[in-house]
């Protein structure tokens, strides 16, 4: 079977083939880790230079990992390894697994498992720790038995070689909380208290009404009725936080949370990614005033504008879902994010949001 061959028979994404790889393995192999790293923990202790994070900027998951790194001021503390974002063949020799594979940034430009490209490896870092060429030789790596899928971001113990957790929300906080005694940021707390409770609402709102969607709109709807399903409510939630964001300055007030950091990743690939690739061109992010003067100031945040790479994002989006693999020159949303904002002047009555 030559790699064309094998493309088309992953065509539609790796979340619909996994579940059938998954629903292959006996039910009690793992399928996700989920430890914590804790002051006075019997394994997983808070130390400097312990741990490394695997990313890819084009991943909106590994994105929030990467964000509350550099929010909370651990560059120095946590090792950064970014891969390609196109997929290649892991082992080609011995089935037809596409995923996440390191590179050199000075390496030739790769081509998609279609045979097209030239894709960049610009910003790319290799797996400096463990020599790794492919996320999944880093998940086997353990020798551990394992039914999940081979994805990032990957939070890893240099000490016990193996993986400490592989799921994003959790990595966020363990970021948050777990290294505030050697991080830069301490006094910043993405996961407040006495917003706890709002903050869970907001992100399942998030999940529910706007990633949800247009996940589905990527990868699942089969009909004209899906797709306006889908599309409907994701401009019906983008409508509404327009209406919020004209009110505060995050989704939870006066305060940064992970709630605007889980949103930040969904708005920063719209216009450039989601409005081609997922068919959801009713309306930009640009045409939200409130929406995109919110995403310029969270761009502008110390710290995000780093886990930023748009050539990456495209790269992932048009590499895959695309039929010619062809990446678009424009819109370049990122000059515009550079623009100054208004939420230096919030808090007045009126907002100048509303103006």
């Amino acid at each position: 079977m030559c790699i064309r061959d094998r493309y088309q028979r992953r065509v539609h994404g790796d979340i619909i083939n996994s579940v059938n790889q998954i629903m292959a393995q006996p039910s009690d192999l793992p399928t996700n880790f989920t430890n914590q790293i804790e002051e006075g923990s019997n394994r997983f202790q808070p130390e400097s230079r312990r741990y490394h994070l695997y990313v890819s900027p084009s991943c909106p998951y590994a994105q929030t990992a990467h964000i509350a790194l550099t929010l909370k001021g651990l560059q120095d503390h946590i090792g950064l390894s970014i891969t390609h974002p196109v997929f290649e063949l892991t082992k080609p020799d011995v089935d037809d697994h596409a995923g996440w594979v390191f590179k050199n940034p000075t390496d030739a430009p790769i081509q998609n498992i279609k045979g097209q490209g030239p894709y960049s490896c610009e910003r790319c870092i290799p797996d400096t720790v463990n020599n790794c060429k492919s996320v999944r030789e880093l998940y086997d790596l353990q020798n551990i038995p394992y039914a999940g899928k081979y994805t990032v971001p990957v939070l890893w113990d240099k000490q016990h070689k193996v993986i400490v957790n592989n799921e994003s929300a959790q990595i966020l906080r363990i970021f948050n909380s777990a290294f505030n005694k050697i991080g830069s940021n301490p006094r910043l707390d993405l996961y407040p208290e006495h917003l706890r409770q709002n903050i869970e609402e907001i992100n399942q709102y998030i999940v529910n009404e706007l990633t949800g969607p247009i996940s589905a709109c990527l990868f699942s709807v089969k009909n004209q009725e899906e797709y306006n399903a889908n599309a409907i409510k994701v401009f019906e939630t983008l409508d509404h936080l327009e209406k919020l964001l004209s009110k505060s300055r995050y989704l939870c007030g006066n305060q940064l949370t992970e709630s605007d950091v889980k949103l930040f990743v969904v708005l920063i690939r719209f216009d450039e990614a989601s409005t081609i690739i997922c068919k959801l061109n009713k309306k930009r992010i640009l045409d939200y005033p409130n929406l995109q003067d919110y995403l310029r100031d969270l761009y502008q945040t110390p710290g995000i504008a780093e886990t930023v790479d748009m050539n990456h994002i495209k790269a992932a989006y048009f590499s895959r879902f695309d039929p010619t693999g062809i990446i678009p020159t424009g819109p370049n949303v990122i000059q515009d994010l550079k623009k100054q904002h208004n939420s230096c002047l919030l808090y007045t009555s009126p907002s100048p949001r509303d103006s």
